[in-house]
Parts: structure tokens; C-alpha cells; sequence
């Protein structure tokens, strides 16, 4: 089967791969396999000294990486040279603690020594989204490879070109052979992997992937990691300083052209400000650049395909059917490429579909709250509990409200994003699982009690 990729923002066919066979999958795992035997043996400081060579190889190919990753997907390129330095920041990060992190735990017990040993499972299979070509990649791969496992990936078909410059960041900076390989294809080039002689599955995508790899996973009894994604609430308390949430609300909802799991996507607003909020958002949003994604003034790029054009399109208008109000865009921009111009709504309720689905572009609901706990209510009502944040001048009332919210991940003033530092990953529907700090470099190790006695 050929893979063919697009330039979002021209429609140009842009490149063809070959997709994995079957038997190419297998011997993927086998090599990966035979890898494993001598990368676990390979001491903490070997590998935490090829993390630092990746970082600096990361940052000499910074432009070149970018430059892909915005030809393949669309992301303004502004954004995708902060992809790539954040993946260099995220190899500094492990080089300086995995080593602490994967210490043995002492216990004291009877015997006469107890301790935990945290040893890596084996082969993982990762299969990744294309919305965060290198960051999606790296955040699962740095800390499991760190802890002494082996990778197989299997890229989006969106953006393999993406997954080889990976595999040579890899390889020039010294990683042995087949610690690290990918696999090109779609969903049955990973159906296939999942299905093959892994250790353990870690997946970022939608929740229909995320029950398809759970299930395969089980049937397989193998360990499984899923993000699988967000419908972000951020609430804007009476309180808040408008201003500076309204900034905050535009640049936690356009990030990526509005295609990320942790972009805000129900806005919140207590009726006392709402007015006043919506007014400035729609302003706010409509200074925003659209157009050529190569550009550093360009704020919105497109989104990745047509068929994700089509589809926020129809969660608009089946929600203006239902009775929200466009207050600003709200339909396609004329001409090459798979734009769609930032919108606001209003009069929005929790049953339309730009509140109750996930939507992947720059579109921001408004949804009015009688009061702070009306708020909260709103904001739970979601089988999904990625990322929220809240806004207010009162810090302890930021917390009190960030404790009562239904996510893995909240922020108080500031807008959600992934942090090395913290872990990272969702509740209810969003996926199981964390990944990032610690937490992350554990998810794939056997967690090891011994006991001398």
C-alpha cells in the first residue's frame, strides 16, 4: 500500500512511502528483540550520555526539523521550532534525573534487606498522532528508552518523513542499532504491531483508537499507556482580570491551529463578566494572522486534512442549527489549503456539538455559568478529563475549584500545557495512564519488590 503525504496549506502532494508489510513488522520486533539483550545492560550513564548528544543534535537541526513538520502538518512554523527545542529541553531533563528517578527504593521489613528495582519490560510498540510530530514521539520514547526498553514506532500516515528524521536524530547520536526503528502504514500497520511479540503498547490518538489498542492489548495481556485526548473546559471566574484571561483564552485555543488534545475548548464564563469577556475575545480573535504557515507573523495555519475541515464545519453548523450564534467566522477561507477561519460562539449549551464532542480547530464556544459552582458543573459534564484551568484574582479560590475539577492536568491562571517536570495524562475518558516526569519513566518498568532474608 503507497502512503502518500500533503502540504496542508498548498494541497501538494509532498512525498510516497511504502507501507510495512507484515512480515517487515515482525522482523522490526525481532531486531528490536535482540536490541533489548544489550541496551538493559547498558549502565543508567550510557544512556543518559547519548539523551544529551540527541539534545544537541535536536537543537543543530532545529530549522530542518521545523521546516518538516509544518510542510507535513501545517503548525506556523514558529510553533513547530518550539516543538523541537521543547523535545531538546525534554532529553536535558532525563539526562539530569533518570538516573535518580530509577534508584532502587529501600523498604524497611523483617528481612534483612528489602528494596524496589525498576527494570524495563522489554520491546514497547508506540503508535503516534500528527499533530505533534517530534514532541508526541519523544515525550513516550526519551524516558522509556531511558529506563531500558526498545521502540518500535508507528507514525501517523501523515507524517512518516517526520518518524525517519527521527530514527537519524537517533542514529547520529549514537544510539545502537535497532533501539530505536519505526514502521510506515496506517491502522493496520499498527493493528499488526500491537498483535506482534511486544512487551507493552503505549497510543495518542482519538478515544475509538484508544478502545481498538486497549482491546488488542488485553488480548494480548500486554501494558498499555492511552492519552486520548481532551474537551478542555477554562472557566473564567467574576473576579478574573478579563484582560489578561482573554489573552490567555485565545492562545490556550489556538495553539496548533486549535488541533491539540489540551487546547481549551468550552469556554466558561460566569454571567457577570460574560459580556464583557465575549467582547473581547471576539476582538482578541479576530486580530489573529491566518494564512502561510511558514510565516513567523502567521498565527493559524490549516488544519491537516479536509476531511478535518469538513467535520469541524459540521459541528459548527449542526450547533447553530441547535441555536448557538457565530459571533465571528464560521465557515472555510477561499482559495488553496484546508483553512478555516477562527470562530466565536455564543449561546452556547452543553448538549450542541462544539461542547459535547472534541473539536479539532480554531473554534471557541462560550458557555454562560450562573455562578462559580455552576461553573464547575458545566465544566465536569464530559466523558472526557484531559486538561482545564480556571481564572481568578483569588489564588486560594483557584485551587479550591482546581481540586474539584474533573482532569489530569489543571492550571490557575495560565494555560494547560505539557511540562517534562510533571506528569501528564487524563481521567474519565481521556486515557490511562501518565506520562512525562517520574510517573512517565516508570510506566513501562517491572516494579521490582526483592527481600533478603
Amino acid at each position: 500500500m503507497n502512503i502518500q503525504t500533503i502540504n496542508p496549506a498548498t494541497e501538494e502532494v509532498i512525498g510516497n512511502y511504502e507501507a510495512a508489510k507484515e512480515s517487515e513488522i515482525k522482523y522490526a520486533v525481532e531486531k528490536s528483540r535482540t536490541a533489548f539483550a544489550g541496551w538493559r545492560a547498558n549502565g543508567i550513564s550510557e544512556r543518559t550520555a547519548l539523551l544529551t548528544r540527541l539534545s544537541k543534535i535536536l537543537s543543530k537541526n532545529r530549522e530542518k526539523y521545523a521546516g518538516l513538520i509544518t510542510k507535513e502538518m501545517g503548525k506556523p512554523i514558529k510553533e513547530s521550532l518550539s516543538e523541537v527545542e521543547k523535545c531538546s529541553l525534554l532529553c536535558d531533563y532525563y539526562a539530569e534525573n533518570a538516573e535518580k528517578f530509577l534508584e532502587d527504593e529501600t523498604v524497611e521489613t523483617e528481612a534483612r534487606r528489602s528494596y524496589v528495582a525498576f527494570e524495563p519490560l522489554g520491546v514497547v510498540a508506540c503508535i503516534m498522532p500528527w499533530n505533534f510530530p517530534f514532541w508526541q514521539v519523544m515525550r513516550f520514547a526519551v524516558p522509556a528508552m531511558t529506563a531500558g526498553n526498545t521502540i518500535v514506532l508507528k507514525h501517523s500516515s501523515i507524517c512518516p518523513g517526520s518518524a525517519l528524521e527521527i530514527c537519524d536524530a537517533m542514529e547520529e547520536s549514537g544510539f545502537p542499532k535497532d533501539v530505536f526503528q519505526t514502521v510506515i502504514g496506517s491502522a493496520p500497520v499498527g493493528e499488526a504491531l500491537i498483535k506482534s511479540d511486544v512487551n507493552a503498547v503505549s497510543v495518542t490518538g482519538s478515544l475509538g483508537t484508544g478502545k481498538i489498542v486497549a482491546k488488542l492489548a488485553v488480548d494480548g495481556m500486554k501494558k498499555f499507556v492511552l492519552e486520548l485526548g481532551g474537551d478542555d473546559p477554562l472557566i473564567i471566574l467574576e473576579d478574573a482580570d478579563i484582560e489578561e484571561a482573554c489573552r490567555g483564552a485565545v492562545r490556550g485555543r489556538i495553539v496548533n491551529s486549535g488541533q491539540s488534545c489540551i487546547a481549551a475548548k468550552r469556554f466558561i464564563v460566569v454571567e457577570g463578566v460574560a459580556q464583557e469577556f465575549t467582547d473581547m475575545l471576539v476582538e482578541e480573535t479576530a486580530g489573529l494572522k491566518i494564512g502561510d504557515p511558514t510565516s513567523m507573523k502567521t498565527d493559524v495555519g490549516p488544519l491537516v486534512r479536509e476531511a478535518a475541515r469538513r467535520k469541524l464545519g459540521e459541528q459548527i453548523d449542526d450547533s447553530v442549527k441547535a441555536g448557538a450564534e457565530i459571533l465571528l467566522g464560521g465557515r472555510n477561507t477561499i482559495g488553496k489549503g484546508y483553512f478555516y477561519q477562527p470562530t466565536v460562539m455564543g449561546k452556547v449549551t452543553g448538549k450542541m456539538r462544539v461542547a459535547s464532542e472534541e473539536t479539532f480547530g480554531p473554534v471557541a464556544p462560550i458557555m454562560v455559568a450562573r455562578d462559580e459552582e455552576d461553573a464547575i458543573r458545566i465544566a465536569n459534564d464530559s466523558e472526557l478529563g484531559l486538561g482545564a484551568s480556571v481564572w481568578t484574582r483569588d489564588l486560594e479560590r483557584g485551587e479550591r475549584v482546581a481540586r474539584r475539577l474533573e482532569a489530569g492536568v489543571v492550571c490557575v491562571n495560565g494555560t494547560v500545557h505539557s511540562d517534562p517536570r510533571m506528569p501528564f495524562g487524563g481521567v474519565k475518558k481521556s486515557g490511562v495512564g501518565r506520562e512525562l516526569s517520574h510517573y512517565g519513566l516508570k510506566e513501562f518498568v517491572n516494579v521490582k519488590s526483592v527481600k533478603i532474608m
